[in-house]
Order: C-alpha cells, then sequence, then structure tokens
C-alpha cells in the first residue's frame, strides 16, 4: 500500500540537493517517487543522480520516470538527431563532464535504459503527472508530446477534462503560483 505519492521536478543534475531532499523525506518502501522529468543536463551531477536513482529502484523504492524536454534531447543525440546540438547548448556538455566522457553513446547502458523507460505521463485515481504541460480538452492518449514536454504552465489553463488535478515541472514558479489555480 502506497502511503505518499512524492512528486519531485527539474533535478537538473544536482546531485547533492537531491540527496538532501531524499534525505529530509525520509522515504519508506511504501511511498511513490514520481520523477517529472528533467532529471538531467545544467547541473554537475548528472551521472550520480542516475546512480543515485538506479540504487533506490535496486532497494525496491517505486520510482516513475516521466520524460522532460531534457531527457528528450539527451536520447535524440544518442541517436543523432536533429537536437543534438541543442542538447550540448542546453546542458548536454554538463551531462558528458559528469561521466568524464565525450560522446553520449559512452553512457552507461543501465543509465540510458533508464532514461528510455521514461513515459510521457503517469496519472493516479486523483492527478495527472506531467513534465511541462497538457492540452485540457485532450484525453491523456491524444496528448501531443512536444506539448507534454516543452509547453510552459501559465496558470491559466482550464481543468483537465478528466477533472483530475495536473502536477507538472518544467516552469518556474513563485509560491503566489502555486496557490492560484486548478494545475499545479
Amino acid at each position: 500500500m502506497t502511503e505518499r505519492t512524492i512528486a519531485i521536478g527539474d533535478i537538473h543534475g544536482c546531485g547533492t540537493a537531491l540527496e538532501t531532499l531524499l534525505s529530509a523525506l525520509e522515504l519508506t518502501e511504501n511511498d511513490r517517487l514520481v520523477l517529472l522529468g528533467d532529471i538531467v543536463d545544467r547541473g554537475p551531477q548528472t551521472r550520480q543522480v542516475i546512480e543515485l536513482l538506479l540504487q533506490l529502484k535496486s532497494d525496491g523504492q517505486e520510482i516513475i520516470l516521466i520524460r522532460g524536454n531534457h531527457e528528450e534531447m539527451l536520447l535524440d543525440a544518442l541517436r543523432g538527431g536533429s537536437l543534438s546540438q541543442m542538447w550540448q547548448t542546453y546542458g548536454g556538455q554538463d551531462v558528458l563532464d559528469s561521466y568524464e566522457l565525450a560522446n553520449v553513446k559512452d553512457i552507461p547502458e543501465d543509465h540510458l535504459k533508464f532514461l528510455q523507460s521514461s513515459i510521457n505521463y503517469w496519472e493516479n485515481d486523483s492527478d495527472i503527472f506531467v513534465h511541462a504541460n497538457l492540452h485540457p480538452q485532450r484525453s491523456l492518449a491524444d496528448q501531443f508530446p512536444q506539448y507534454l514536454r516543452w509547453q510552459r504552465f501559465t496558470g491559466q489553463e482550464a481543468p483537465h477534462c478528466s477533472g483530475k488535478r495536473v502536477i507538472v515541472g518544467h516552469t518556474p514558479c513563485g509560491m503566489d503560483s502555486l496557490t492560484s489555480g486548478t494545475s499545479g
């Protein structure tokens, strides 16, 4: 039985901050972690972040990883896709530096598989978890991945047609934004 569902957004390679947060949360085996994407890039410790999350998962912690735009860019760079240069500009080099590597293809396979296992969204009985945003009048199955990963939350969105609360990361906000809408 799950005690708590804990959403954490946009870790961005900040391993020390993640360790501090997880310590303060005093996780139990009954807690579920929903990572709202962007666990990689920008910060100096992407490798350590993924190692910590893989260790938690290996220890039995339930972890759900939502794909953010930074995971999308990294995985696209892995395939040699069109976002490769953008990834380098927006934190890719920080990832490579954390692994002391020159090529994204040299990142350990278990780390890449973890990132590849990320999903577009996750929902429970009362909430929908996405990285960036969702279209309020589209069912979850009909959402565009581009919207889920890149569209900034404005606080002016209509409630989702499911009636569920929407939990997002991606967009920085102040405390006044947290109290003003039906989406979070």
